[in-house]
């Protein structure tokens, strides 16, 4: 049941990949990528070092794990080098499924692969987990890692936090996209959150079109920055 919350719709591919908010319904469509060299407007997210994109998949995110899994596709398949992670009841590497060139094949073998999309997740528990087995042999070293997550944690909300500061103190920068920051009112009271946001650089929007063009042009000037200061220190 988890897998089919996220399967794709079957449909033809148009010449760019499309994603709609909201759960497919009266959502944005969002133009996430096109051919040609990258350059431009879209999604890609330049060059210059590792980008890492964390994306929730729990139950409270459920209406936007399909739009933001698009989102990684389209920023695996231009610019920098891109690992993909989802965090659901478990943690899963997508980074192979993200490769599939066609969109809809790749959310097909992305629904293949994660069984627990819609689920409960402890965010905590699964950043200790991508710190212990993947970021201290180098994929979160010095990299940009993007977290995208309403924030909503539970589990330990203080292990998040600790978690958070063990990211930042590795990686080159935190980028945390929360698509629920865009509501009247908002205010980063979910323990999760609100443990996890002294320990980030930037903190975004991820709701719509504009702001998903605002989060790939936020990544891409760290990436370019960070990609700088590899070049002068090699210097």
């Amino acid at each position: 049941a988890g897998s089919a919350r996220v399967r794709a719709r079957r449909r033809r591919s148009p010449t760019r990949s499309q994603m709609r908010l909201g759960g497919g319904r009266q959502g944005n469509v969002i133009n996430v990528g096109g051919g040609g060299s990258g350059r431009g407007r879209g999604i890609g997210i330049g060059l210059g070092g590792l980008v890492v994109l964390l994306v929730d998949v729990s139950g409270s995110m459920e209406s936007y794990a399909e739009a933001l899994l698009r989102f990684a596709h389209a920023a695996s398949r231009r610019g920098a080098p891109t690992e993909v992670f989802a965090l659901g009841t478990r943690l899963t590497r997508l980074t192979r499924e993200m490769a599939l060139r066609d969109p809809d094949t790749a959310m097909a073998a992305v629904a293949e692969t994660l069984v627990d999309a819609g689920g409960g997740t402890r965010l905590g528990e699964l950043l200790k987990q991508f710190l212990d087995q993947w970021g201290q042999r180098g994929t979160a070293r010095g990299a940009v890692v993007v977290v995208l997550s309403d924030g909503w944690e539970r589990g330990d909300a203080t292990l998040l936090g600790e978690q958070t500061a063990r990211l930042h103190r590795l990686c080159h920068r935190v980028v945390w996209s929360n698509p629920r920051k865009a509501a009247p009112g908002y205010a980063p009271l979910a323990a999760g959150m609100a443990a996890s946001l002294p320990h980030v650089d930037d903190f975004v929007e991820g709701h719509s079109l504009a702001a998903l063009e605002h989060l790939a042009a936020v990544v891409r000037g760290a990436a370019v920055v960070r990609g700088a200061a590899v070049v002068r220190g090699a210097a």
